[in-house]
């Protein structure tokens, strides 16, 4: 409040307030002290008057004279203040009373002094009267005793008393009054001189507020007032002179502007024209990279689809070399186009990102398995650690994460000759409830990165190795892109580099934690068991520990195969034995002969066991391995995966061998459209080969009468022809569907276009979904599945054509399972089937006298080695009756018996249909 006042009314209250306080006090005491004063006064009378009065009526109480008595009580009450008089006998009867009643109750009368009783109204004295007061009279009689003679009252009013103090304190009152008037009188006169001058003082700074410079202040009587005028004159002046230089800059500003309008303008012109020509080359751009896709897309479909169709052939091995030469010579191509239009997208801001759930470690997990091939070729350690306080349930895009880890790993493979790749996943910061501030890293132990190489890295078409000489190819576009995108996430990436000790190249994200966290359900089974580990790599014994410690598993690592075993034997028969082991294999250290024989010796010892290895050496421990489907997995081994082959190690699953049964389906009417020969053969090529009913034709109009002349299941339709394009024939074609009153046949865009814009023109277009080139069988298997509801299968004519190699259902021989198995080299396909079919016969006489002899465990053996031959093989029906006769046999099943002899005739039916195709 005292912010608010002005300067008049802080000077007033400064004034007022003080003194006014201060009189009050003083006033106040002053009156109190004079009450006090004459009501000290007041009592002392009173006493003085009863005192006087004793002698007085002493002769008369002595006499009994009451009339002397009402006579000196008429006269008491001419006494100031004096209410009543009254005369009280020894005997306590009241012989005189002058005056009114008296309003106190009588004091105490015993003593021999005066007593007294009070209120607010008055004060009544009662005074003893003795025979020494006759004395004091004048009377000369000698006394022998001093006996008492009566009692004198007299009672005093308190009203003259009050009246002469309100008297006074209003007296106090007009001089405390006058005195406060007169000071703010003076006030009022000092705020007066002070306000009026400021009043002054703040109407010439509107003024000059206004723009009125000339303005000037008058000496204003007080000399700290006038310096304050003459600083507000001076500064009023220097503002004048400034105005007057600026409204000359501004003439001749404005001046300038005007000769510069024609040029201004010219050049607004030349600049919308440019703006227009910008536009014009940014959509001629769009359309050449949407043309460019279709056209070298669309051979590479056929050159991809054709090579898929080809390697199922009978080729030699070199034929199957030069295949898989072509295809990852037309992977490589596709990954180059990609790269292109990624940064194409990139660079007209057309890139859009998504925002869905995914799970941090299984993206991780998922990039290194695809790039694992690859490090291990060159015998590189790959291995991810992701810290366990780092958030898995995440949101964002994972394909574009994925994308820049694919890149920034895949780099770290092409410059590391030797050691390790490691990739980080940590929490940075975990304030937010709702953010994770991620750092994800990429280290290796590569060539390294000198200052220039790290000032030119992420620059567009810019490698670490530029020279002519450069082992490692590329467009020079993936850390460009990776920068973009990580950028368009709202994150950073980096790198810190030695020359010749390796790189690091990381990145920083702060991304929403999903909700939608679902375990796996396996880690229940393996909670507190307790796990062998046998890892000779540090990196990836660091990230194994790590896993099977998150499975809820005790884990105890080993330097030697032999000092696992041997505990794991020593532990056998303790309260906690180790019931399952981990071992890390390569060729080199652990021979694939030495690893059967370690796993079978585990085996006996109830110790089940995971064996993983590097992908480029999976085919020499297959063999190695009874049941390899579920005891191999490669190197850097996945989290889920993991859990799930401990957990089938643990809990085995019991299989039922059944037949299949027979799809009485109808095969799907398929029409192809497509202006491209050799991409209209293949796809109906793949199309037929999968069992279904296709017709093919070349153009819109033809697709056109085709749906008028036939109903089909499903249309794949070609986007771009000539003549009539795919969105123009599907227009079409929907509209005779509307005139007809039919349902809509489902149609399939096969497209090139890698732009998302052509895609949702696509589904606005009329279309149901797309297919992005190049093609492949399972791609189709899975539209036409999704849209008709129909599967697709193998020929029918071939599976006419094997009748004589079924039996129960499934096929005593299947040379295209076994060269699937042999990863599509029809040399080894042939070389597996032959070490069988050699060891079939002993395989056989083995069993059939280990069933006559009782021996179970060499019976156990025999079909458990035999079961593990046939995984390699195209033998369906042998694979079905080893594994049915292992799993009763490991069960101590009745029906195990029967289940030999299905198994010893699997054997002879082979054996016969090999001969028949030898």
């Amino acid at each position: 409040m005292y912010k608010d006042l002005g300067i008049k009314g802080r000077v007033l209250m400064l004034t007022l307030l003080p003194t006014s306080l201060l009189a009050l006090v003083l006033g106040g005491y002053f009156t109190w002290v004079q009450q006090a004063d004459m009501q000290a006064q007041l009592l002392q009378r009173g006493q003085m008057i009863a005192e006087h009065l004793a002698p007085l009526a002493a002769p008369a109480l002595i006499r009994g004279d009451a009339v002397l008595l009402e006579r000196i009580a008429d006269h008491a009450l001419d006494q100031a203040d004096v209410r009543a008089v009254s005369f009280i006998g020894a005997d306590h009867k009241r012989l005189a009373h002058a005056g009114p009643r008296m309003l106190n109750e009588s004091p105490d009368g015993e003593g021999n002094n005066l007593s007294l009783t009070s209120n607010t109204e008055a004060t009544r004295f009662l005074q003893p009267v003795f025979e020494r007061h006759r004395v004091l009279s004048g009377d000369k009689t000698p006394l022998p005793n001093d006996n008492l003679l009566g009692w004198v009252e007299l009672e005093m009013s308190h009203q003259g008393t009050l009246l002469r103090g309100y008297r006074s304190l209003l007296a106090s009152l007009l001089l405390i009054t006058t005195g406060l008037g007169v000071t703010a009188l003076l006030a009022l006169r000092m705020s007066r001189a002070i306000n009026d001058p400021l009043r002054r003082i703040k109407q010439g700074v509107a003024l000059l507020k206004e723009g009125r410079l000339e303005t000037r202040l008058p000496p204003l009587g007080s000399h700290e007032l006038d310096e304050l005028a003459s600083g507000i004159n001076r500064m009023a002046e220097a503002l004048q002179t400034a105005q007057e230089e600026l409204q000359h800059n501004i003439d001749q500003a404005t001046e300038d502007v005007r000769q510069n309008l024609e040029t201004i303008e010219i050049q607004n012109i030349e600049l919308d024209l440019a703006r227009k020509e910008a536009l014009e080359a940014s959509r001629i751009k769009s359309e050449f990279l949407a043309n460019m896709s279709h056209e070298i897309r669309t051979p590479l479909n056929g050159i991809l689809g054709f090579t898929n169709l080809l390697k199922k052939s009978d080729l030699t091995s070199r034929q199957q070399d030069y295949l898989a030469t072509i295809e990852k010579s037309a992977d490589s191509l596709l990954g180059i186009i990609n790269e292109v239009l990624d940064f194409s997208k990139i660079e007209a801001g057309k890139l859009v990102l998504e925002n869905i759930p995914f799970n941090l470690r299984d993206l991780i997990q998922d990039t290194l398995t695809i790039l694992a091939p690859a490090a291990h070729e060159k015998h590189l350690e790959l291995v991810s650690l992701v810290y366990r306080d780092t958030p898995l349930h995440l949101m964002g895009d994972p394909m574009r994460l994925k994308q820049v880890l694919t890149n920034l790993v895949s780099n770290a493979i092409k410059f590391t000759r030797e050691g390790s790749i490691a990739v980080r996943a940590m929490l940075e910061d975990d304030s937010d409830d709702e953010l994770a501030q991620l750092r994800i890293s990429v280290q290796d132990t590569g060539i390294g990165l000198t200052d220039a190489d790290l000032r030119a890295l992420f620059q567009a078409f810019t490698q670490a190795d530029n020279s002519l000489s450069r082992q490692a190819g590329g467009t020079g576009l993936g850390l460009v892109i990776s920068k973009r995108l990580i950028e368009q996430m709202g994150g950073e990436i980096g790198v810190s580099s030695t020359p010749g000790v390796g790189s690091e190249f990381w990145i920083t994200l702060s991304l929403p934690k999903s909700l939608d966290e679902m375990d796996s359900g396996v880690q229940a089974q393996l909670e507190g068991r307790r796990v062998a580990v046998l890892e000779p790599q540090e990196l990836t014994r660091q990230s194994l520990h790590h896993q099977l410690e998150d499975c809820g598993l005790e884990v105890l690592d080993y330097p030697s195969i032999g000092t696992l075993v041997d505990d794991v034997a020593a532990r056998r028969l303790s309260k906690r034995p180790i019931g399952l082991a981990v071992i890390g294999a390569d060729v080199q250290a652990l021979s694939p002969e030495q690893l059967s024989q370690r796993v079978w010796d585990l085996e006996q010892l109830g110790c089940k066991s995971l064996v993983l290895c590097p992908t480029t050496e999976q085919a020499l421990y297959h063999r190695a391995l009874p049941e390899a489907h579920s005891q191999l997995q490669a190197k850097p081994t996945c989290t889920l995966k993991l859990q799930q082959a401990l957990s089938g190690l643990v809990s085995p699953r019991q299989t039922r061998v059944e037949p299949p049964q027979p799809n009485n389906s109808r095969a799907p009417r398929l029409l192809c459209v497509d202006d491209n020969p050799a991409n209209l053969l293949l796809v109906q090529t793949l199309l037929t080969d999968m069992g279904a009913a296709v017709r093919a034709v070349d153009s819109g109009f033809d697709a056109i009468e085709a749906v008028q002349r036939e109903r089909f299941d499903l249309i794949l339709m070609d986007v771009q022809m000539p003549g009539m394009d795919g969105t123009q024939a599907t227009e079409a074609i929907r509209r005779w569907e509307s005139d007809q009153r039919i349902d809509p046949v489902p149609i399939v865009a096969l497209t090139a276009h890698a732009l998302a814009n052509e895609k949702r023109a696509l589904l606005q277009g009329g279309m149901d979904d797309y297919l992005t080139k190049p093609i492949g069988e399972r791609q189709l298997a899975q539209v036409v599945l999704k849209w008709t509801g129909l599967s697709l299968g193998s020929q029918p004519a071939q599976r006419q054509g094997r009748e004589d190699r079924v039996h129960d259902g499934l096929e005593v021989l299947d040379p295209e399972e076994g060269l699937r198995l042999a990863a599509g080299k029809a040399d080894l396909a042939a070389d597996m089937l032959s070490m069988l079919l050699a060891s079939l016969d002993a395989d056989r006489e083995a069993i059939q006298l280990a069933a006559r002899s009782g021996d179970r465990t060499t019976l156990l053996e025999r079909v458990h080695r035999l079961h593990g031959a046939t995984r390699y093989c195209g033998v369906p029906q042998l694979r079905a009756a080893c594994q049915r006769s292992e799993t009763l046999l490991k069960q101590n099943d009745p029906s195990a018996p029967q289940a030999l002899e299905e198994l010893d005739a699997a054997i002879t039916r082979l054996a016969e249909v090999a001969r028949m195709e030898a």
